[in-house]
């Protein structure tokens, strides 16, 4: 039989930067699918590689160091890592404020960011709404990929450079320790070994260690995103983030004004579906659009309806269409992202006998902090 020094089960973004760690480290890996290629979370996001958003903790500091990763494997190949930064755009005082505050946080930290005026906002962004902006904030190193290209060409590299072995569409119903060596068992009774195992499951909590997962703690979100047609006349260069992103995101809470900003009347049905808008726009000239939040319990994430809900999208569209100025808003495509996370923002780990190693409920950050939350990770795991 043929033993392993890893297999990583889920080839999502986390699995597949586990993957990479332990490839670097010179082991020997597995890596195993349950779908023909990973569909979930990792292909169905914006794209955004956002250390600005981040806690100002270890999750920033994670993707400050995805950023250098992410940099790394474009220089090898082409993953669609482009480093067309990130645009935060304040829409009243209070976010403006925010922005202001941030900026000193992230001087402190060594992470380049730039003030914009409203003259400067609307000579990097002309197709802002002119009434929208008040500020803005620029971070220049941040990266945009393509989510349904960008994991695939990571595998790809790792297989061809550094023999990474990669089995799809097998689904593994049983992980268990034996004589001193992990067993991973697939639905059809296939057998693998290896001496550790890393289980990066994503929000499939059913196959493997079902007790453990309901007893976790844990919500799945739903998200609702769209795409428009491609607009070959616009050119919406890096990511853009919207006052609502502002209110929202991790960073901006460690502000010292943030427990005082006020919530407009308006903005109470977005807060209540965990709205804020997001623009990103793809290689193919569309641009994608978003999002929202719903949550539920591991054992109840079958209540997320598997509608689309055109009620929440039509607030999406709404405040959108308040910021951004584009020739049509022609939709192409909607769809729901779902992903699992843990009560307090962090990741949630677990591990057998140091032998069998669990991390998932990353959140919304996978894309993010994934490479460099792996890194960490994957030193713990060959360090018992």
């Amino acid at each position: 039989m043929k033993k392993y020094d890893l297999i990583v089960v889920g080839a999502g973004n986390l699995g597949t930067f586990h993957a990479y760690h332990a490839l670097q480290m010179g082991k020997s890996v597995l890596m195993i699918e349950k779908d023909s290629e990973p569909m979930e979370a990792t292909v169905r996001n914006f794209g955004q590689v956002v250390p600005s958003g981040q806690a100002l903790d270890t999750w920033f500091e994670y993707g400050r160091r995805s950023l250098e990763i992410y940099q790394s494997l474009q220089d090898l190949t082409d993953i669609t890592a482009r480093k067309n930064g990130s645009y935060y755009f304040a829409s009243d005082d209070d976010e403006a404020k925010l922005l202001e505050e941030a900026r000193a946080l992230f001087k402190i930290r060594g992470y380049a960011c730039e003030l914009m005026n409203r003259k400067v906002c609307f000579e990097r962004m002309p197709m802002l709404q002119n009434e929208y902006y008040k500020l803005g904030l620029f971070f220049p190193n941040e990266f945009s990929v393509e989510p349904r290209t960008m994991v695939h060409r990571v595998r790809e590299i790792l297989i061809k450079k550094w023999n990474l072995d990669f089995v799809n569409n097998t689904t593994i119903v049983d992980c268990q320790i034996k004589n001193g060596i992990c067993e991973v068992v697939s639905a059809k009774g296939e057998k693998f070994y290896a001496e550790k195992v890393a289980i990066c499951n994503g929000r499939d909590f059913k196959a493997l260690f079902p007790t453990l997962f309901e007893n976790s703690g844990m919500k799945v979100s739903k998200l609702n995103m769209m795409s428009t047609y491609p607009l070959k006349d616009v050119q919406i260069k890096g990511n853009i983030l919207s006052g609502l992103s502002i209110r929202r995101y991790d960073s901006f809470k460690s502000c010292a004004s943030y427990p005082q900003i006020s919530q407009p009347e308006w903005q109470k049905p977005y807060n209540a579906w965990g709205i804020h808008i997001l623009f990103k726009q793809a290689f193919n000239g569309s641009i994608i659009i978003g999002d929202s939040h719903e949550y539920a319990g591991v054992n109840e994430n079958a209540s997320h309806d598997f509608g689309i809900d055109m009620d929440i999208n039509q607030l999406i569209l709404k405040e959108a269409q308040r910021i951004m100025k584009l020739p049509n808003w022609n939709i192409q495509n909607y769809w729901a992202g779902y992903y699992s996370q843990t009560a307090d923002g962090g990741i949630y780990e677990h591990q057998l006998d140091n032998k069998i190693y669990i991390a998932t409920g990353i959140g919304g950050k996978g894309m993010t902090t994934s490479p460099g939350y792996a890194e960490k990770r994957i030193k713990e795991v060959f360090s018992q």
